[in-house]
């Protein structure tokens, strides 16, 4: 049966605590994110109101820096009727020497929520671990589950399915293609990960999306050639080849990743009707170029919008569900 996740009714309560990666939900509680998100963003563009959270407040910790994350955080929970409270590094004793674990029991005694971007994923698992409330993942070095959520929303909406599908992910191996391939195993897509030798995704993530795949019959495969991957693809995506925190690798990096630059000729390989992401920002001109970033087949900042409403979406799932 085809998947209408305009219209999805789960069978099943929505039965996580946190979002500290995709490989923890199900694939149905993914589709119930995605339609929840779906539903919001609708109502959002018919003006019509919808304060789920009316007098939660979220408290957003942030370790990295961000525009997206940030933005789509602080005014995902004021649509949502709540307040978003921004505390970053210097405003924490965390950077003063208090245990996350201190943090996490002391920040459950005010808020309803906390979001966290942060360096290393075990600080997000052992915030969750001591909080008494939800603990989002806003991102870390090894995931990027709120992004990969948004993608698949924004991927959903223009080809209307998952399974059958293609994506091409031509880049780092880093957060966001390991979230890519968790996520895209788990709805049943296809995933092909082009990366130089030595910028593989680590194995443990690979391992955990071939379990998915072989559960929800879907191909992921490794390759050091973005010819190779381009191959019937209908999603195209790559990301910056120089993440935060990895600014003494800059000259490497960039003689490494040469070939992998998605470009008109590159992109070109793909099905006639691929679309093009990025989770931005992007360095025009290193992983992509203009005329494909700009190009009619690019849904970048549809993305970027979706951010907003899949997190809304995680944000009524988890903190909606306190008493």
């Amino acid at each position: 049966m085809d998947l209408n996740l305009y219209n999805y009714k789960s069978q099943k309560n929505f039965s996580q605590k946190h979002l500290l990666g995709l490989s923890y939900l199900t694939e149905d509680e993914i589709y119930q994110i995605l339609s929840l998100a779906l539903k919001l963003k609708d109502e959002n563009k018919k003006g019509i109101v919808h304060h789920h959270l009316k007098g939660k407040t979220l408290g957003m910790i942030f370790e990295k820096s961000s525009t997206r994350t940030r933005v789509s955080f602080e005014v995902g929970i004021y649509q949502l009727g709540g307040y978003g409270l921004f505390l970053s590094s210097s405003d924490l004793q965390l950077g003063r020497g208090e245990t996350i674990e201190d943090t996490a029991r002391v920040l459950s005694r005010y808020l309803d929520g906390i979001m966290i971007r942060t360096y290393k994923q075990e600080d997000v698992e052992n915030l969750a671990k001591y909080a008494s409330i939800p603990v989002i993942n806003g991102l870390t070095d090894l995931l990027h589950p709120c992004q990969v959520l948004a993608d698949l929303m924004t991927i959903y909406e223009i080809k209307r399915r998952f399974k059958g599908l293609k994506l091409a992910y031509i880049g780092d191996g880093n957060n966001v293609a390991h979230s890519l391939l968790v996520g895209c195993s788990k709805v049943g897509m296809d995933i092909t990960v082009a990366c130089p030798e030595g910028y593989e995704p680590e194995a443990k993530i690979v391992y955990i999306a071939k379990k998915n795949a072989t559960l929800h019959g879907s191909n992921v495969t490794i390759t050091h050639s973005p010819q190779k991957a381009m191959e019937n693809a209908d999603c195209v995506y790559t990301d910056v080849w120089t993440s935060m925190g990895q600014e003494a690798e800059v000259s490497a990096r960039l003689s490494a990743f040469k070939e992998f630059q998605v470009n008109k000729e590159l992109f070109g390989m793909a099905k006639e009707n691929a679309i093009f992401l990025h989770c931005l920002p992007a360095k025009r001109g290193q992983e992509v170029t203009d005329d494909v970033i700009d190009s009619d087949n690019s849904v970048v900042f549809d993305q970027a919008e979706n951010r907003l409403h899949a997190q809304k979406a995680v944000m009524v799932l988890l903190m909606g569900q306190q008493k």
